[in-house]
């Protein structure tokens, strides 16, 4: 009724001021549904979880006359208010949390106006719940009683949780936690709790149970995402007892012990049992089952168990005793009972420490003689010795022990109850020496093992050692070393060897002899070991400066032992030095140096070592020099040409002599002297490059430059072969007939050793010519090959084939020196050289040039004739 009082007081005054002006209507809100969110807010409904500052809604309006409308949102007076309105927009925030099971609906009222009317109206918004509630215990925790023993699957409680969300997330299900290993379950809607099907309560095992029930919903909507809450309560169940145990003893296993000194009466030990059913306990009686033999009495009610009568009397040394505790009902019945095992050990007191025995009685010393060496675990029968310990059970138990020196003897047996026979066995025969112990002396060790007292007893076994010839002659030094000059007379000492055999008396004694491919020169005295030369021994040490041979040191039995002996002998300077006749006339190439050799036939250095000198030269001495220690002769440096030779001889002849002197470096030192004649000559130089120093250096190794010129030859056959075989094929392709073709061969030169190196630049302008003396040429040779249609040959060629054309180098640069001033090639070593040219042409510049460019002009015109064909 108030709605429609407030609806409609303003058509009233519209009525009414319509009948004196102009009508002016009021403006209203959209009416889009209960769903949108986009209108007046009538039936609007809004999710609990909506976050704090959410735009909610939308209010929307008109007016009919087209003003501007203002939006407008108010609460009852005393109520919360949840939101806030934009007057222009009309958009609706949330600006309080909302909670459905605090208030399900909110009540507004909403405005519109243009400025001179409004329009208010009431909406309700309904709040729609969210799972955000947990499900809540309403009878827990709890503390129940249950008997133990409640039967199998029986209901103990019932569990009550409720929900205050609705719908799936206001149900509630039951869990236990660690329900696998729990004696109990539950039922998860109705929350009964039962014990486990299968399971019983045991009083005696468990007092107490903690059961923990969780209580979870069946899940819903929060913020956005589908939640599940639970919760939990903890019911502790205590197991009431009943009388369904026996008697139960405490402390078992028992064990008790008579001695040897108890007495009639005296307590052995107490058993102790209580009733299983200790929640509400009986009494309980002792008594004695089997086994007590009538020596031994129990206490009905305290357990006491005591001694009937004197150690000595017991049959036995362990009692098993069986002992029954019986529960006494409240009226005095006996009921349930239990049954231990109890034993009682007859025990001996230790009093009496091991002792040991000879023949004759208790002992504590024993001795053996023996000789060394022993086999090993032979028994030392000499020795009889008894252990003994007079007491019974533990206390006679004791361990042998044998300490002295090192692990040559062993005792058995090592443990030991109440008597043995010791055994003395050999451990180390080896140990066992006279050389190292002409006495061994031993403590024979018993102690007690398990007793407190650890009684325990010595012997002393003394063992004399006896010598045997067990040891050979050992010498000083496995070899010896010894040096004798080769000018020693017969008879001569050369080295005393020693040798020592530590066995005592004979055995100790050692004789000398020497045997050996190296001794016939040598004898030794037997006793002393000084080794000496034969009488007749003459010693020369470039015969023979090595000797090597055996010394032998035996004792009376055969035992022996062997030592090397070196003897070298010393060398004496006795010869002095020769000349090898093949040096004494040579010939010498300007440049290249001329060995002389000379040997001394002492055997060792310094005597054997030569030193040469020049000590004359005809007809002039300034111009050799000679190496001293390698005996190279050579021209003094600035000698490059016979020009200064001649310039400074003022002779024409080239023949010369020297006297040369070879020295030793002994002492006292030794000379020789010969004459050389050396014929001194120019070098020709060889064209081919590397290959012309190769044939000069080889030319005293003729097998060398023959297969040098053997592997050329071949190669050079090969080439021929393939480049002919390759024509031949190409001619009978194309089918080609090829016209008379004539070659002629340049006569071979006789000069042995000039060859020329296609490959390589000579070095210097002078190094690609050469003096030759003028030679016979021998007539050309002409070779035909006619070739008709590529199907007949007849050829004639010489062999082998000459080698295939090269390119001629470039013309060399000019020369960097007068031709006067010519530089010649120098071989490293010395070798035969061709004749002396009778007549020396002059070469200039120009023809060099000339020759190189005719050279270059042939090669091009080759190359384009091949291009064409």
């Amino acid at each position: 009724m108030k709605n429609v009082k407030i609806l409609h007081l303003p058509l009233i005054f519209l009525f009414v001021h319509a009948c004196f002006a102009q009508a002016d209507f009021a403006p209203y809100f959209y009416d889009n549904g209960p769903y949108s969110r986009n209108g007046n807010l009538a039936f609007f409904s809004l999710s609990e979880d909506t976050a704090v500052g959410t735009q909610i809604y939308c209010l929307n309006g008109t007016d009919p006359e087209g003003q501007e409308v203002r939006y407008g949102l108010s609460f009852d007076p005393g109520s919360k208010e949840f939101f806030r309105i934009d007057p222009k927009s009309g958009n609706i925030t949330l600006i309080e949390k909302l909670d459905r099971e605090k208030q399900d609906s909110i009540d507004v009222l909403v405005s519109i106006t243009d400025g001179k009317s409004k329009v208010v109206e009431r909406v309700t918004i309904f709040v729609m719940d969210a799972n955000d509630e947990k499900p809540e215990f309403r009878n827990m925790p709890a503390f129940i009683d249950v008997v133990e023993t409640t039967e199998s699957g029986s209901s103990i409680y019932k569990v009550e949780a409720v929900d205050k969300d609705t719908g799936s997330g206001g149900s509630v299900t039951y869990y236990l936690q660690s329900q696998h290993f729990s004696l109990f379950t539950v039922d998860r809607h109705s929350g009964v709790v039962r014990i486990k099907s299968g399971e019983m309560l045991d009083y005696e095992k468990t007092k107490t149970h903690f059961i923990t029930v969780i209580a979870k919903d069946g899940g819903g909507n929060f913020n956005g995402k589908e939640q599940f809450l639970s919760s939990s309560a903890t019911l502790t169940v205590n197991v009431i007892d009943a009388q369904d145990t026996p008697p139960s003893f405490i402390g078992t296993p028992y064990f008790g012990y008579v001695y040897e000194i108890s007495v009639p009466g005296s307590e052995i030990i107490t058993v102790i049992a209580k009733d299983g059913d200790v929640g509400n306990p009986n009494p309980v009686r002792y008594s004695f089952v089997d086994g007590d033999d009538g020596v031994f009495s129990i206490n009905k009610t305290s357990g006491c168990i005591s001694l009937l009568t004197q150690p000595i009397f017991l049959k036995r040394e362990i009692f098993n005793i069986q002992v029954k505790a019986s529960e006494v009902s409240p009226a005095g019945r006996l009921m349930d009972y239990g049954v231990t095992i109890v034993v009682i050990r007859v025990v001996d007191l230790n009093n009496n420490p091991p002792t040991f025995y000879g023949v004759n009685g208790p002992q504590n010393v024993f001795e053996l003689t023996m000789y060394e060496h022993p086999p090993e675990g032979e028994i030392l029968r000499g020795l009889q010795i008894i252990v003994n310990d007079s007491d019974q059970g533990a206390n006679a138990k004791f361990n042998l022990r044998l300490i002295g020196p090192g692990r040559m003897l062993r005792v058995v047996p090592q443990t030991v109850l109440n008597e043995a026979q010791v055994t003395i066995l050999v451990e180390d025969s080896a140990a066992m020496d006279y050389e190292k112990h002409q006495f061994l002396t031993y403590k024979l060790l018993a102690v007690e093992i398990d007793t407190p007292e650890r009684f325990s007893a010595t012997a002393d076994i003394v063992i004399h050692l006896l010598d045997t010839n067990d040891n050979a002659p050992k010498f000083s030094s496995d070899y010896y070393i010894a040096r004798i000059p080769e000018n020693s007379p017969g008879g001569s000492n050369v080295v005393s060897v020693t040798a020592t055999d530590p066995d005592s008396g004979s055995w100790g004694d050692v004789k000398y002899s020497v045997y050996g491919s190296g001794a016939d020169l040598f004898l030794i005295q037997p006793e002393s070991g000084i080794i000496y030369t034969q009488p007749w021994a003459s010693l020369d040490a470039e015969v023979r400066s090595k000797y090597n041979f055996y010394v032998k040191a035996e004792d009376t039995e055969g035992k022996y032992s062997l030592a090397e002996v070196f003897v070298t002998v010393l060398d004496l300077n006795d010869h002095p030095p020769s000349f090898n006749d093949n040096f004494l006339e040579t010939t010498m190439v300007i440049g290249a140096p001329v060995k002389i050799e000379a040997v001394d036939d002492d055997a060792e250095v310094p005597n054997n070592v030569i030193q040469y000198a020049i000590m004359k030269a005809e007809p002039d001495n300034n111009i050799f020099e000679i190496n001293a220690d390698t005996g190279e002769i050579m021209l003094k440096s600035y000698i490059k040409s016979m020009a200064i030779i001649q310039n400074i001889t003022k002779h024409r002849d080239c023949t010369w002599s020297l006297v040369v002197q070879a020295r030793d470096r002994g002492q006292p030192s030794f000379s020789t002297t010969a004459v050389i004649k050396i014929d001194i000559t120019e070098a020709t130089q060889l064209k081919g490059g590397p290959l012309g120093p190769f044939l000069l250096q080889g030319r005293n190794k003729p097998l060398q430059i023959l297969g040098m010129l053997a592997g050329i030859i071949a190669l050079m056959v090969t080439l021929t072969v393939v480049i002919s075989t390759a024509i031949f094929l190409r001619n009978k392709k194309s089918n080609r007939i090829l016209p008379n073709r004539r070659v002629r061969r340049r006569p071979r030169r006789e000069n042995t050793w000039t060859l020329k190196n296609p490959f390589k630049k000579p070095e210097t302008s002078g190094a690609k010519f050469r003096v030759e003396e003028e030679e016979e040429r021998e007539p050309g040779v002409v070779v035909e090959n006619v070739n008709y249609n590529n199907n007949v040959s007849n050829i004639r060629r010489q062999w082998p084939p000459p080698p295939p054309p090269s390119a001629p180098s470039l013309p060399p640069p000019p020369p960097l020196c007068t031709p006067r001033e010519r530089q010649w090639a120098v071989p490293t070593v010395s070798a035969t050289v061709g004749p002396r040219p009778k007549k020396k042409p002059v070469i200039t510049r120009q023809d060099t040039v000339n020759k190189a460019l005719v050279s270059e002009l042939k090669m091009r015109l080759e190359q384009k004739r091949m291009q064409n064909n």
